[in-house]
């Protein structure tokens, strides 16, 4: 009886998540990826998991790039937290790294997948972060960067596979 009653707890707040990340509950779990861009070719990983008793999403990631042209291999490390804000309802995000960024994002439904933008004037750097359904267990990312000014251009692409998948 008890684990009955522990399996049926289980999956109503399982249910409770999904609704409650609506467009977001694909990334949730372990992802594996590779991909690259202007920073170099890299390999990493990243994951989603509800924290703060399914209050936020948290995305810890870390990719590392091997040495090339000269110069030394070097980490890079960032956490975002996904929550819904209290006033609009809204999903937005919150992006933290070790080289100093902080962006905020409003975070929005897209085709196949999610999109994270930042929100502002032209005349400030924007960013814009795309995660695309790729299949059962795989997914696609796109990062690109819009200088003042100008539009959006890619800075990294990269794949990615759920662990275990």
């Amino acid at each position: 009886m008890r684990r009955l009653l522990t399996i049926t707890l289980f999956l109503f707040s399982a249910t409770l998540m999904a609704q409650a990340w609506g467009p977001l509950q694909f990334l949730v779990g372990h992802w594996n990826g590779e991909g690259g861009g202007p920073p170099g070719q890299a390999a990493g990983s990243f994951s989603f998991t509800p924290d703060v008793q399914g209050k936020v999403l948290v995305r810890k990631s870390f990719a590392e790039y091997p040495p090339a042209n000269g110069k030394p291999a070097w980490r890079h490390d960032d956490l975002t937290v996904v929550y819904r804000d209290e006033t609009s309802r809204q999903l937005r995000a919150i992006y933290f790294d070790n080289e100093g960024h902080v962006i905020q994002y409003a975070v929005n439904p897209a085709a196949d997948g999610v999109v994270f933008v930042t929100e502002g004037a032209s005349s400030a750097t924007r960013y814009r972060l795309t995660y695309a359904s790729a299949g059962t267990g795989r997914l696609k990312l796109k990062f690109e960067i819009a200088p003042p000014g100008k539009d959006f251009a890619t800075y990294i692409e990269a794949s990615a596979r759920l662990a275990g998948q």
